[in-house]
């Protein structure tokens, strides 16, 4: 499939008929030789064939030959799409006070609507890849195009004629890629972070705040380097994880004044060249309005559009989420590992058979494929910091890659702790006569004697214990160090659990 690709890029510019079997085979992951009804649209650099069925231009086909990378898997994702229809609405507005003809403004709106409701995303008429242009601009015209050729439509005019609604004159009135294309990295990041991801990070998190007072009463014996350590209670050891979360909930919202700032306004280099006083301000006032998010015109273009360091922050959290979630998961997956052979502490929820040769065996599944998501989240963090690491002058160009990573981060952490907050943690269960059983076994019980015989003593009872495979009490009493009644008397775990 990549081999015929390439052939095809490389005569498209000389046959209409290679060119519509590109465009289905983007949208469509396939060959078809089928003719496509055509009509001709001029950019820039001359005429090209567009089908006749879809809304975009000759800038976007032009984007569809240049960059024949990772086919529909590799589309612009959904939430940019839904944004730049959201501040092309605002600008539509916004630009009917500086002289936009309130027909066409109208109409740009209308158009706007069909792009935010995720309509025309649906219908293919946004098929072009984040591998493109690092500043999205193909993107950026994809969108003018397919707003401009809808208004056409509800106008009545005719499709590519560009009249009366042009997608740059009109559509794209007092804007760039530059700065309409991280505007809507913002937006996007914003609502997922705010739709998909806190959702299900919250819930996951009050679900486990729930375990732990649950388990508040489980004494049971703590571990440090995966070695036996003194007495806690199950709901302790949860509660670190519902602060875990908790944190990671704190750190997005941090983020949030950083990512609420939005570049439109900036245009080119970040001056405002081409637009009006007040446009930007007004143009936040009305994506705030349209989104319910408070976003403010930032109060720096020049660090709008040259660095995203704002993209690297949300994703810095992110990334200390995934960090948490891995730590969680795997603590819960080793408290839950047997049922006969492990430590069996918790029992998890038993969902669906675990494997094709042995009989009965069940797996924590919701648990690898939630350390599986930390783990991609990890490697996207990578890109990020290197993407937001290399803007070079007045412009970042590695836009694309680095929201499209953000938003794949939120949409994995947000869906998995949905799933695993349902199909795992409100499950999970004590096993209390293991729990019970492996902490009477354990020696470091031994360190609520350290004040009342001292450290070299306790250690002698426990290495004693563990060498002879005897109990921490008939020990110490075979020692000559203490009496039955003083031993009951200072090792109790219920005194064990916090200071005196």
């Amino acid at each position: 499939m990549a081999s015929s690709l390439f052939k095809l890029s490389a005569v498209v510019a000389n046959s209409s008929k290679n060119l519509r079997c590109v465009v289905r085979l983007m949208e469509k992951r396939d060959f078809s030789t089928t003719n496509v009804t055509a009509r001709k649209e001029k950019d820039t650099m001359g005429e090209l064939d567009v089908p006749d069925d879809k809304l975009y231009g000759a800038q976007t086909v032009r984007s569809i030959m240049n960059f024949p990378i990772g086919g529909i898997e590799e589309r612009m994702p959904y939430p940019v799409i839904i944004a730049m229809g959201i501040l092309k609405k605002a600008a539509a507005k916004v630009n009917v006070e500086y002289g936009l003809d309130k027909k066409l403004a109208d109409a740009i709106m209308q158009a706007c609507d069909d792009v935010i409701s995720g309509k025309l995303y649906r219908e293919g008429h946004f098929p072009l890849v984040i591998w493109q242009t690092g500043s999205g601009t193909q993107s950026n015209m994809n969108t003018n195009e397919v707003i401009a050729n809808r208004a056409i439509q509800i106008l009545g005019g005719k499709l590519g004629s560009k009249d009366p609604v042009h997608p740059n004159d009109h559509v794209n009135k007092s804007q760039s890629s530059n700065d309409t294309y991280p505007t809507a990295m913002h937006i996007a990041v914003a609502m997922e972070l705010r739709d998909r991801l806190m959702p299900g990070l919250v819930a996951l998190r009050d679900t486990l705040d729930g375990k732990a007072k649950e388990f508040d009463k489980i004494i049971k014996i703590g571990r440090t380097h995966l070695m036996d350590a003194v007495p806690l209670t199950l709901g302790q050891e949860f509660s670190a994880y519902v602060t875990q979360l908790t944190f990671g909930i704190e750190r997005v919202c941090s983020t949030l004044p950083r990512l609420h700032y939005l570049a439109l306004g900036g245009t080119a280099v970040g001056t405002g060249l081409n637009t009006r006083i007040g446009f930007a301000e007004k143009c936040a006032k009305e994506i705030s309005n349209l989104t319910g998010i408070p976003f403010e015109s930032a109060p720096n273009k020049f660090e709008a559009l040259a660095s995203h360091d704002a993209m690297v922050e949300v994703h810095g959290a992110l990334n200390t989420i995934a960090v948490s979630l891995m730590k969680i998961v795997n603590d819960i997956r080793l408290l839950a590992s047997g049922p006969r052979c492990g430590l069996a502490e918790l029992l998890l929820p038993e969902n669906e058979p675990g494997s094709s040769i042995m009989p009965g065996k069940v797996n924590p599944t919701q648990c690898e494929s939630l350390t599986m998501i930390a783990a991609q989240v990890m490697g996207n963090h990578m890109a990020c910091t290197i993407g937001g690491s290399n803007g070079h002058f007045e412009l970042n160009v590695f836009k694309p890659m680095m929201v499209a990573n953000v938003l794949r981060s939120i949409r994995l952490i947000g869906d998995g702790c949905q799933a695993f907050n349902k199909n795992c943690a409100v499950g999970i269960k004590a096993n209390t006569a293991q729990i019970e059983k492996i902490m009477k076994e354990s020696l470091m019980l031994v360190t609520a004697l350290n004040p009342h015989i001292g450290y070299d003593k306790a250690a002698l009872i426990a290495k004693t214990a563990h060498k002879e495979g005897g109990t921490l009490k008939d020990t110490a009493i075979k020692l000559g160090i203490l009496t039955a009644e003083q031993f009951d008397q200072w090792v109790k775990p219920e005194d064990m659990l916090g200071p005196k």
